[in-house]
C-alpha cells in the first residue's frame, strides 16, 4: 500500500485495484485505522483519534484533486 503523505502521527496511504468509492486510508501510529471517501471526507470505516483526523483532513482538503488523480492512477480509471 503507497504511502501518499506521513504526519506526525499517522499516514495516509492508498491501496491499488481497491473498491469504489475512491477514498484512502488514514493509519495512526496508535494502531487506529480509517477508511475516508475522498470526495465527502465521510469516514466510511474504522476509527482514529479526532486529532489524527483533523491533521490530515485539513491537509486532504487542499489536496482533493492531487488524492483524486492518485486514486484513478492507482485503480486504472
Amino acid at each position: 500500500m503507497p504511502t501518499i503523505k506521513r504526519f506526525s502521527s499517522s499516514k495516509l496511504c492508498m491501496y491499488a485495484g481497491d473498491h469504489l468509492p475512491p477514498h484512502f486510508h488514514i493509519l495512526s501510529n496508535d494502531g487506529g485505522n480509517a477508511l475516508v471517501e475522498i470526495s465527502t471526507f465521510a469516514v466510511l470505516a474504522g476509527r482514529v483519534s479526532r486529532a489524527v483526523f483533523v491533521e490530515v483532513t485539513e491537509w486532504a482538503v487542499g489536496e482533493k484533486e492531487f488524492l483524486q488523480s492518485k486514486w484513478n492512477e492507482l485503480n486504472h480509471v
